[in-house]
């Protein structure tokens, strides 16, 4: 049974060859959905409704030109995923060892709001003007439980994704006299993927002043996640297909905790 009736449909996700990503230009294509992974770089998965179109989702000029791909193939966009973005685990203060690398610099602080922050406003606006001028439509942002609630070692990390959140209310009350919605989804802790690196475990777990090992044993720990277990990557696509689809008509200005009860406690 089609109970999402994704099929035919339109949807652009941003960096949509890994991770999160991946897992939910996956499930549309299972859903039968048309779907455009706007990436620096394909992924692995290949389907005769997927299309990768090479792009830098933080360039105007770029933007536009996939928009013109876009419509030129499938007529219309329906949906956008704004899921792209980086993490680099830095401390605002460093007390040990000031101005080293864990400790926040302000390239640092202008490359995650470029990419995380930037890019979805760029993307959202291009496609809104479709999705505005058709009258219907759905954009879901991918935030983070970190952009609800703080995260150590990883402020400018949750200061874009609180950003994002900020964006998802009050883009939801701009648009939806549109009938276009606007959601937000906040993944927590997930299982492992290529972008969980030696490196980034390094700096997150030094930010926190503990071991690497401490830090993939809280991955399990009922004390950091109520249920004991990290999330399944799939477990965030199916709420992003959900959203994206009919069945979701009444939900707005919202961004969703998939975390496992993950919470300050």
């Amino acid at each position: 049974m089609d109970w999402l009736k994704l099929k035919g449909r339109t949807y652009v996700v941003t960096g949509g060859s890994s991770g999160i990503g991946a897992a939910i230009v996956k499930e549309l294509i299972n859903n039968g959905a048309n779907v455009i992974n706007a990436d620096l770089k394909a992924g692995e998965f290949l389907a005769a409704n997927l299309k990768f179109i090479q792009t830098d989702v933080t360039s105007a000029k770029q933007i536009h030109s996939l928009i013109r791909n876009v419509l030129d193939e499938f007529g219309a966009i329906d949906g956008l995923v704004n899921n792209a973005g980086i993490n680099l685990p830095r401390l605002l203060v460093d007390k040990n060892q000031p101005a080293s690398k864990y400790e926040l610099s302000e390239n640092e602080f202008e490359k995650m709001f470029t990419v995380n922050v930037k890019s979805m406003y760029l993307m959202s606006q291009a496609i809104g003007h479709e999705l505005v001028k058709n009258g219907q439509g759905v954009i879901v942002n991918m935030s983070s439980e970190a952009g609800l609630e703080g995260s150590q070692g990883q402020s400018a990390y949750s200061a874009t994704k609180g950003a994002i959140n900020g964006f998802t209310r009050s883009w939801a009350k701009e648009l939806g006299a549109s009938n276009v919605r606007v959601v937000g989804v906040a993944p927590g802790i997930m299982e492992a993927t290529g972008l969980r690196t030696p490196s980034y475990e390094e700096a997150l777990a030094y930010t926190r002043n503990i071991s690497v090992e401490t830090l993939r044993a809280g991955y399990k720990s009922t004390t950091t996640t109520p249920m004991g277990r990290s999330g399944k990557l799939s477990e965030v696509a199916d709420l992003v297909n959900y959203l994206l689809s009919d069945r979701a008509s009444y939900i707005t200005g919202v961004t969703i905790n998939v975390a496992g009860g993950k919470s300050r406690g």
